[in-house]
């Protein structure tokens, strides 16, 4: 490891990377680092880790050690949460039927899992709903609720939405139908009619949940209606009180799934999720782990990057409702159908989703080259045509090129479908909902990062405007430069497994919680060539010579950092990355995740 840099300083005089970069250290002060690594016996690499992300030293052990009995709120604490237990435990006790109304997506399906599992093991078997994206969109709607009504239910929990589903929830209680709101999504001032909004981004709570996922909310829910069920009696003969432990698996998977920060509660649920997870309890994660052939202990990538792509695939080009019912489920022979289904389902996906991307990619630059971005700093391109399943994938990689605020939409006649993902310091979310509320949209809502609304074809023009204008504003009329955050320096021959093995007490990694990033100075590129169809492998050497370290670029053939890579020679590079532990075959090799690099 090398010192840090001073503050406001590049890391190793890094002004520009290949790929456009500035190199910044994540934390500017050796003190702390060292203060940590003392004071917590702790390798230097970990405690500047630790430092870099403002883990002060009175606060290393909870990080490294989460527990939910130090970070699960007390469920009461969210607003509306024991007037929906109230309701849904007098339907137990009355015989009603429950119905699920879920989003399609890996949240969605998780929070419907868990639910369905938990009311299953109290006797109480649910209606679940999942809507059909292609016909129905994003959200409750009438004719979902008319069909658990007409299933039974005189109760509907929605999971993952409702929070601004205003005229539905109205319809829904002219049917006669009581409603219980678990969602996480950006609230508005007025809240729709239910008998209960239990959602921690709600104007008027004071909490500190904000970051919980869907399922997050769903878990403290269950928590919230047990704790009424064990005090009203219910477990005894006849009720075995269930462990709501064996379900954090699907906790886990679908927080991180929805790119939720893995920091306060969500990093416990999620590192005690994926304990849970490696011991294959659920028979739908276990199935969907074997078709994917993940044969090593799952971790936030294997969750974030191989399981939840596939549960996503039926709601995003398949059968809707796939996801939650191969999670819910415990049927052996169904189970291994849906996750083969689920797998063909993900493949296909790609192929429409890199169809899509590079026609979405050719009209961005087109728009990128004409605008003046800290005024216009939207990218939105719209199409006929486009699959809706995959437009937000399609707006993330826009967004990652691009380092602006991006949009797809998808055009089918009057309407246009749109996806957004956005940049920090500029709130999607909430500029949606104020479009939507100026009559723009006809539908709309999301999060800080992410959103999903519906349009007029012919106002597309009118909601690029909106965007802008509003986008600019919240970002002071400037685009930040994209930034590389780097936690400290390395050589090849220090990569090791040991220091592998202890960064992993660092995790879970995602958002909110960065996997660890180094760069190694002035390597040479033994070897390089193209893999798969678009990695680059090549292979590490330092200035003092050694063992060399394998590395790996991912999709960045014919991109600025695989060119670096593929022509660099005998010429020194600076790269940086993440290390992997490499355990094909019971090896212990460590490789590098190559992000980026620069010319010294």
């Amino acid at each position: 490891m090398i010192a840090a840099a001073a503050p406001g300083s590049d890391y190793l005089d890094v002004a520009r990377s290949v790929t456009g970069k500035r190199w910044h250290p994540r934390t500017t002060d050796d003190r702390q680092a060292l203060a940590i690594a003392e004071a917590n016996g702790l390798p230097e690499i970990v405690a500047r880790v630790l430092a870099g992300r403002g883990i002060g030293i009175d606060r290393v052990n909870d990080f490294l050690n989460p527990t939910l009995r130090a970070a699960l709120p007390n469920p009461s604490s969210l607003r509306d949460m024991d007037r929906a237990c109230e309701r849904i435990v007098r339907a137990i006790n009355d015989g009603e039927r429950i119905g699920v109304f879920a989003d399609y997506d890996v949240d969605g399906a998780t929070s419907a899992a868990l639910l369905a599992r938990f009311f299953a093991a109290i006797g109480h078997e649910l209606a679940v709903y999942v809507p059909n994206r292609m016909s129905e969109g994003y959200g409750p709607n009438i004719g979902g609720m008319r069909a658990l009504q007409a299933d039974g239910a005189s109760v509907v929990i929605t999971v993952d939405c409702g929070t601004t589903a205003h005229e539905p929830l109205a319809e829904a209680a002219a049917l006669g139908l009581d409603v219980v709101v678990l969602d996480h999504h950006v609230a508005e001032a007025a809240l729709p009619e239910a008998v209960a909004v239990v959602n921690p981004n709600r104007l008027d709570e004071d909490n500190d949940c904000g970051q919980l996922a869907a399922v997050g909310v769903a878990f403290l829910f269950a928590v919230a209606v047990n704790r009424a069920l064990r005090d009203a009696c219910w477990y005894g003969e006849g009720h075995a009180e269930p462990n709501l432990m064996a379900w954090l698996d699907l906790v886990a998977l679908g927080t991180i799934c929805d790119v939720v920060p893995l920091t306060g509660v969500n990093r416990a649920l999620v590192s005690q999720g994926l304990k849970v997870m490696a011991r294959r309890n659920n028979p739908g994660i276990a199935a969907l782990a074997d078709v994917a052939g993940l044969d090593e202990r799952p971790g936030a990538y294997h969750a974030g990057f191989v399981l939840g792509p596939r549960v996503n695939a039926g709601g995003r080009i398949g059968e809707s409702g796939l996801g939650a019912r191969l999670l819910s489920i415990d049927d052996p022979t169904e189970i291994g159908d849906i996750a083969a289904r689920l797998d063909r389902y993900n493949k296909e996906r790609r192929e429409i989703e890199a169809d899509v991307l590079d026609r979405a990619t050719e009209l961005a630059e087109a728009q990128d080259a004409g605008a003046d971005a800290t005024k216009e700093p939207v990218i939105l391109v719209a199409e006929r045509g486009w699959h809706p399943g995959v437009i937000g994938i399609v707006a993330s990689r826009l967004r990652e090129r691009f380092n602006r605020p991006a949009c797809v939409l998808t055009i089918d006649g009057e309407a246009a479908k749109g996806s957004g993902r956005s940049i920090p310091g500029a709130a999607l979310g909430s500029a949606v909902i104020a479009a939507r509320q100026a009559g723009i949209l006809t539908a709309g809502g999301g999060h800080a990062m992410a959103a999903g609304f519906t349009v007029a074809t012919e106002r597309i023009g009118e909601l690029k405007s909106f965007l802008d204008d509003h986008m600019a504003r919240q970002l002071d009329y400037r685009i930040p430069p994209p930034g590389l955050a780097i936690d400290g320096a390395l050589t090849p021959t220090g990569a090791t497994a040991n220091i592998v093995d202890a960064l992993e007490a660092v995790g879970p990694h995602g958002s909110g919680n960065p996997r660890p990033r180094f760069a190694l100075p002035r390597v040479k590129i033994a070897r390089a060539d193209v893999v798969g169809s678009d990695h680059v492998r090549c292979f590490l050497v330092g200035a003092e010579g050694g063992p060399r370290l394998k590395g790996v670029a991912f999709r960045s053939v014919g991109t600025p950092l695989g060119e670096a890579l593929l022509t660099a020679g005998g010429a020194p590079l600076h790269v940086a990355g993440h290390l992997k532990a490499d355990r094909w075959r019971g090896s212990d090799a460590v490789e590098l995740v190559i992000e980026d690099a620069a010319r010294p």
